[in-house]
């Protein structure tokens, strides 16, 4: 069984356990979502099902995109993702959907999604650099500093912690736990932060 969802982040709140402690969570909607397309080995060099969720109008998507559902009889989604897979448990065609049954309250999921944007930023805020002193004259005091290159090797090397823009990037949370399912409203809530801002899409896949 295909072990992973899309939704969008809805935003925080907090819930109260058994023993009245509050506890902040996440909730994530996720409507089901409907394959588009089987990507398999032979045809496309990996195993992934294309899928699309949340309805909108034609007139609202590109003409090749729009193609795709209409090859395959379905109504236009606003989006269209991938879900990888190593094998295939069944033979999946366009028009299954994967729905919250995939999951239950108490599973460990790892959730994806981009990051907050935060604009271009110095190396004090983007890598906790210490600043230089404040007094006796001194102009270093937000400054990145030696960079450490002269003649030899006369070049910057990848990688080298320097001001550039920060956020906007994916990122992982690992093992977040699933404390509540609303199958009505299409609602997960899990314990703590998701990435990204409300609205931001994430992947919830169970580990």
């Amino acid at each position: 069984m295909i072990s992973a969802i899309y939704g969008k982040k809805i935003g925080s709140t907090q819930i109260f356990t058994d023993t009245g402690s509050a506890v902040q969570v996440t909730a994530i909607e996720a409507p089901p979502c409907t394959v588009v397309q089987v990507k398999t080995e032979e045809t496309d060099g990996y195993n992934a099902l294309k899928v699309g969720f949340i309805d909108t109008k034609e007139k609202k998507v590109n003409k090749p995109i729009r193609g795709i559902f209409e090859k395959n009889k379905l109504s236009v989604k606003k989006y269209l993702k991938e879900i990888r897979v190593e094998n295939f448990d069944k033979d999946y065609k366009p028009g299954d959907q994967i729905d919250l049954e995939i999951f239950k309250i108490g599973d460990k999921v790892k959730i994806t999604g981009i990051s907050k944007g935060k604009g271009f930023a110095g190396v004090i805020k983007r890598h906790n650099f210490h600043r230089g002193p404040m007094t006796h004259g001194s102009h270093n005091i937000r400054r990145t500093g030696s960079i450490g290159m002269c003649a030899t090797p006369s070049k910057v090397h990848k990688g080298k912690k320097m001001p550039g823009r920060m956020g906007q990037k994916k990122v992982t949370v690992l093992s977040a736990e699933i404390l509540d399912i609303i199958k009505e409203q299409n609602l997960i809530l899990v314990k703590g932060n998701v990435p990204g801002p409300s609205g931001n899409i994430v992947m919830v896949k169970k580990i």
